[in-house]
């Protein structure tokens, strides 16, 4: 009996992640709103943190739209950001610094197996480091956990690679 199986990841292109950023820069320094602003908006690839300095908090409302619009129309999902509390920085700005999240923590990781296990379908699902790898003797079932997890609305971004 053949048996297949699928990887559920939560992965994120960072260089969609740095171009999107690279967009924002660019519509910050052309929007008349934020002329002579200290407004900013960088990111760090190696550490996966984007770091947003504005004014005040209307003006750090307005670059983390900018920021989410840049990333959605780029296909990063939102879900992928943690967002800090935003705190006093030089000048009476204000900086908010935002990390980039990638694979699947444990918790919610536990999370998904008892999702799994409680569709009550014949497929195994174990954690195997950042990703769980689902495997079953058909590849209907695998489907319907696919199906299922994808109607959630699970606070991670859902990848399923390597179905096989």
């Amino acid at each position: 009996m053949p048996s297949f199986s699928f990887d559920i990841v939560s992965e994120v292109n960072i260089q969609e992640v740095d171009n999107a950023v690279n967009q924002a820069q660019k519509e910050l320094a052309q929007r008349y709103d934020f002329k002579d602003s200290k407004s900013s908006i960088s990111f760090d690839r190696e550490e996966k943190k984007i770091t947003l300095v504005a004014d005040d908090d209307f003006k750090l409302r307005a670059v983390t739209d900018i920021l989410s619009t840049r990333l959605a129309k780029r296909g990063v999902s939102l879900k992928a950001l943690v967002f800090a509390a935003p705190e006093k920085a030089f000048e009476g700005t204000l900086r908010q610094k935002i990390d980039v999240t990638m694979g699947i923590p444990n918790e919610k990781a536990k999370d998904l197996v008892k999702i799994i296990k409680g569709l009550n379908l014949k497929v195994q699902s174990q954690v195997d480091g950042d990703k769980i790898r689902v495997s079953g003797s058909k590849k209907d079932d695998l489907q319907s956990v696919i199906a299922h997890l994808r109607s959630l609305d699970f606070s991670l971004p859902l990848t399923f690679c390597n179905f096989r």
